[in-house]
Parts: structure tokens; C-alpha cells; sequence
């Protein structure tokens, strides 16, 4: 009997430092992206004016990392929040744990080098080798055009300074050792030609990260593959749950609109106009940044489009909101 008790003691030592060698191992070796590039990103005009485009309209920087006015349609920017950070991503919006945006102002990147700026923007690690809450697409920056990271890079440089200190994040147990095993290496690709639609349009998709929100997602945060931009994302509001609309070519997504109807859903935001109407927190809103994705060029739009016009058609009709105790509302 002594032996048994003897063997099981070794057994359960065993697997208690397999246990913790994992999670050592997880904790300090990863994530592995290598070092951040030794880069000094000049700051142009052209390309401080490229970087403003890409972070207000298309890559949408400004949405996550400025305070927005949930008090209207589409939660708007707060102005003079630009950069400053805050926006919580928690709990309570079925999140595991509670993060919150990063202040990219110089205020919150005065002792980042550039090379940790662009490897944070395209890896998803930050300056102390820690994993960034994939909230932020990072996966998809990866893939742009180097250019266009230098040039969100210079804008960002030139935003007023905000001094705004985020809280720390606070993820939950075991997702806080997942985060480490998400980010990977940039695999950066070329801009395609403009005049290329279809292959432009998937260039600006693909940086938007509308994958990212028109996708199915499990309980555990991860996408589930063949769902790609099929709708059907849940988030949890305070006034009810938000799930995502399909923009595959299908019936019950965009198969009807056409380019016009198209851009003109954005485009609409951009009218003199448009007013903003004033929501309770029990009404239906949307986080899609519509005023923000309105400033896009008609052209841009146009090749988006037309990129989503050849994904492969997915059947799925959403029920866009349904509050709470109520009659959901399509």
C-alpha cells in the first residue's frame, strides 16, 4: 500500500509541474513576435493625411480608442476624446474579462518607439511584450500595406495630446493564458491598384475587420468558420441584445442592394441634414460607427461592394435587436 500511496505521490507531482510548466510557459514565453523593428517613421503630410482617412473611416482607430455618445444612434465620437482611450469592452457586453481601449494620444505613447507602435498595431503586443485583447483586429492590420501603418503611425503622432491613464486589464481565468497564444507575426501584404475594385474592395475589408463583427463567434470568443460575414454576432446592450446583419450576397443579406443602395447607406450620415436622434438606454442602437465609416470616399465604398458581392452566400435572416422583455424588433 506504501508503494501505491508512493507512486501516486510521484504521479501527482508530475502533472503538477507539467500543469505549471504550462502555464509558465504560456505566461513568459509567449506571445513570440519577435522584437519590435527599429523604425523612425517620418512624418509627411501625405502620409499624416492617409493615416487621418484610414483611422477615422476605414481602419477605424478613433472608434475604440475615443469616447463615444451612446446617448445617440451609432455611439458618435465625443469630441476632444480623439486617441484618449477608456472605451470599456467588459463583463457586461459578454467579454471574458474587462479591457478597456488604450490612450494613443502622446500622452499614452511617450515612451513607445515607432517600432513598438507598429508592432502593437500589427501583432497585437504591446511595448512590454504583453498580449493586446483582440477586440482590436490586429490580426487583419497585419496584413496592410506597410505604408499604410506608417501613415496611421504619423497621424497618430500628430494627435493633441490627452491625459487620460487607462485602467490596467483585467481578463478572466483561463482566457487570461488564451490571450497569450493569439497574437502571431505580421504578414503584411501590397495596397492592390484602385483601379482593381474587386481586389481593393477585399484590401479595405479585410483592414476594416468586417469579418471581425459579421461573423458568427462561439462562447468563447473565437470565430466559427463558415460563418464569415454571415451575420450573427451577439452583443449585449442595456436595453437587450445586438446581433450582426449579414452582408454576404445572399437573400436575407445584400443580395437586393445594389451598389447605389450601398453607398448610400453611409453616405446618408455625411448629409447636412442628418441630425442624430437622441436614444434611452433601452432603445435599439447600433455599435457599427456609421458616421464614422460615411466619410469613406464613394469610391472606396464602391470597391467594398463589390468585394462583398463575390464572398460565398450565407442564409441567415437576423433578428437585429431584441430587448429586453419586449418583442424583438428587426
Amino acid at each position: 500500500m506504501k508503494k501505491v500511496f508512493k507512486w501516486l505521490g510521484i504521479a501527482l507531482t508530475v502533472f503538477v509541474f507539467i500543469i505549471l510548466a504550462g502555464v509558465g510557459y504560456l505566461k513568459f514565453m509567449l506571445p513570440n513576435v519577435g522584437d519590435a523593428p527599429d523604425l523612425k517613421v517620418e512624418i509627411t503630410q501625405e502620409r499624416v493625411e492617409r493615416g487621418k482617412y484610414l483611422a477615422n473611416s476605414v481602419t477605424v482607430c478613433m472608434d475604440c480608442h475615443s469616447k463615444r455618445d451612446w446617448s445617440q444612434w451609432a455611439g458618435p465620437l465625443v469630441p476632444g476624446t480623439n486617441g484618449g482611450g477608456g472605451e470599456p469592452f467588459d463583463r457586461k457586453m459578454g467579454f471574458p474579462g474587462d479591457f478597456y481601449s488604450k490612450n494613443i494620444t502622446p500622452y499614452g505613447l511617450k515612451d513607445w518607439t515607432d517600432g513598438q507602435v507598429y508592432r502593437a498595431i500589427t501583432t497585437g503586443v504591446n511595448k512590454d511584450n504583453e498580449p493586446l485583447f483582440p477586440v482590436m483586429p490586429y490580426h487583419y492590420y497585419g496584413q496592410m500595406d506597410t505604408e499604410d501603418v506608417y501613415s496611421i503611425i504619423a497621424y497618430i503622432r500628430t494627435l493633441p495630446s490627452i491625459n487620460n491613464d487607462v485602467p490596467k486589464a483585467d481578463p478572466d481565468f483561463p482566457f487570461s493564458l488564451i490571450m497569450h497564444t493569439i497574437p502571431h507575426k505580421a504578414a503584411p501584404s501590397p495596397k492592390p491598384d484602385p483601379s482593381d475594385s474587386v481586389a481593393y474592395g477585399g484590401y479595405l475589408v479585410k483592414i476594416s475587420g468586417c469579418v471581425e463583427c459579421h461573423s458568427k463567434f462561439n462562447e468563447k470568443q473565437q470565430m466559427i468558420a463558415g460563418t464569415e460575414f454571415g451575420g450573427g454576432r451577439q452583443f449585449p446592450m442595456s436595453g437587450g441584445t445586438l446581433t450582426t446583419p449579414n452582408i454576404t450576397p445572399d437573400a436575407t443579406g445584400l443580395g437586393y442592394w445594389s451598389k447605389e443602395k450601398f453607398i448610400a447607406a453611409f453616405k446618408k450620415y455625411q448629409d447636412s441634414a442628418y441630425v442624430s436622434p437622441k436614444l434611452a438606454i433601452t432603445d435599439f442602437n447600433t455599435l457599427m460607427p456609421w458616421v464614422m465609416y460615411s466619410a469613406m470616399t464613394e469610391s472606396d465604398l464602391s470597391s467594398m461592394y463589390q468585394y462583398l458581392k463575390t464572398v460565398k452566400p450565407i442564409s441567415n435572416e437576423v433578428t437585429k435587436f431584441a430587448p429586453k422583455n419586449a418583442v424583438a424588433s428587426r
